[in-house]
């Protein structure tokens, strides 16, 4: 079979993959990508192959002020009908009262919805055309994150962020015209994103090994290449060359692509995507916003490359990872999560640890007799995929991304929360597991000091 990271994107779109030696189909229910200058101009086209003769347009003050001067002129040409809804908040958060006002302001007679945005707007569009059963088309404003060819949502569900699937969009649009004019912090979270995949891969990998999910080398090849392209383009991003920008959308956009082949977001995600999700929560609680989801992403990326940079030094000790989980402490377990994450969220990521036998000790001795056994391969995995230290932290003070948790306006207490509760977000492996099962985990002093 042809491999996944040398077929076009409309191959890619298109193509129905039925040989891949990972045993899944691979398909996606996507329609197509419009990308380019000018790609707007294409909306009365899609329109439609969509059978759109009204639009419902979803947006907020920032994506309507970046797109509406070419997107209504587009609409006016087509004659094409809307209704605007437009998120009044500043900061707004992908939950409940988000999805309710959609809801409450559906107008029935618009047989499509027009997603104009990026993450939020993008998930919460989701969500919407699943429900009404409509045809959803994205307009990308900025190259920002990987969720635009997605079916999954990243969603705020009493007041845990989980991952929600639905259905992705039918067309994405992404005019470079917009993209390019959009601010910086917002193509510098999209490299933070797409520098999250060194962590992710690995940790999928390291899984497999480990407890035996689900893995495809060819969808994490696909990604391996799209970050390598985005990274050999890395220089002209600066200048806000049109062609980088379209590039760095385009491997975000495969990247969404990898996770709907996948079935599930390890292609895209793993401990660095962790610590911002719980940042977040905590800047929930505290009712104050968080920066960018992919400029957090990139410090959890340094983060993480940090502590294998520690790790491959270390040793599995089988005898004090028995002992750790013999005299595991359920009680202060649960008053760590308690005091993270705030009542409401801790009970139910409690409750479903439990349900799951998380911290159960038949479970863990299974995988530490793998891991004592395997260790010179998982650190095989970990040479091969990540990056040295010092190449990421020098990429990263090029871009102006964050080295310490101050600069997103977090605290080295909140760091060192982060790593002991990012291994409840969800029953995912990541490292942060990896470490809880070598008895390490709460042991550790971090950030940025060895253990």
């Amino acid at each position: 079979m042809k491999a996944l990271k040398d077929l076009t994107i409309q191959e890619l779109i298109s193509t129905e993959i039925t040989d891949c030696p990972c045993g899944k189909i691979h398909k996606m229910p996507i329609h197509g990508l419009e990308l380019g200058s000018n790609a707007l101009e294409s909306i009365g086209r899609v329109f439609q192959e969509l059978t759109i003769t009204r639009a419902f347009i979803i947006c907020d003050q920032n994506t309507k002020q970046a797109s509406f001067p070419l997107l209504l002129k587009e609409l006016k040409k087509h004659s094409i009908p809307y209704q605007v809804f437009e998120f009044p908040e500043f900061h707004l958060e992908p939950d409940e009262q988000a999805v309710g006002s959609l809801i409450m302001a559906f107008d029935k007679s618009c047989d499509g919805i027009l997603a104009v945005g990026s993450g939020v707007i993008n998930d919460l569009a989701k969500v919407l055309a699943s429900i009404s059963e409509r045809p959803l088309v994205t307009l990308a404003t900025a190259a920002s994150m990987d969720g635009y060819a997605s079916n999954n949502a990243s969603m705020i569900q009493n007041n845990l962020k989980v991952s929600l699937y639905y259905e992705c969009a039918d067309v994405v649009i992404a005019d470079t015209r917009i993209l390019a004019a959009s601010p910086p912090d917002l193509l510098r979270a999209g490299l933070g994103d797409m520098l999250a995949k060194y962590t992710s891969i690995c940790e999928w990998r390291i899984s497999h090994l480990v407890t035996g999910e689900y893995y495809c080398e060819n969808v994490a090849d696909l990604v391996r290449h799209s970050l390598k392209r985005i990274l050999d383009l890395a220089d002209d991003l600066l200048t806000g060359d049109l062609q980088a920008v379209e590039e760095v959308f385009l491997g975000l956009y495969k990247t969404g692509l990898a996770m709907g082949y996948a079935g599930i977001s390890r292609p895209a995600s793993g401990l660095e995507h962790y610590f911002s999700h719980v940042w977040e929560l905590m800047n929930l609680q505290r009712g104050k916003p968080s920066a960018l989801h992919g400029i957090q992403v990139a410090l959890g990326t340094l983060y993480t490359v940090e502590i294998w940079q520690k790790l491959k030094k270390y040793r599995p000790d089988p005898k004090k990872a028995r002992s750790f989980v013999k005299n595991f402490d359920q009680i202060k377990w649960e008053n760590m999560v308690t005091r993270v994450y705030g009542h409401r969220a801790a009970d139910e990521i409690i409750n479903t640890a439990t349900k799951e036998g998380r911290n159960s000790p038949a479970q863990h001795a299974n995988r530490l007799n793998i891991i004592v056994n395997r260790w010179d391969d998982i650190l095989q995995i970990v040479e091969e995929e990540l990056p040295v230290y010092e190449d990421l932290l020098s990429i990263m003070k090029k871009f102006s991304l964050p080295l310490t948790p101050h600069e997103i306006g977090m605290n080295d207490q909140d760091a060192y929360d982060a790593l002991l509760a990012s291994r409840e977000v969800r029953n995912k492996y990541v490292t942060s597991s990896l470490m809880w099962d070598l008895g390490i985990l709460y042991e550790i002093e971090f950030p940025h000091v060895p253990f």
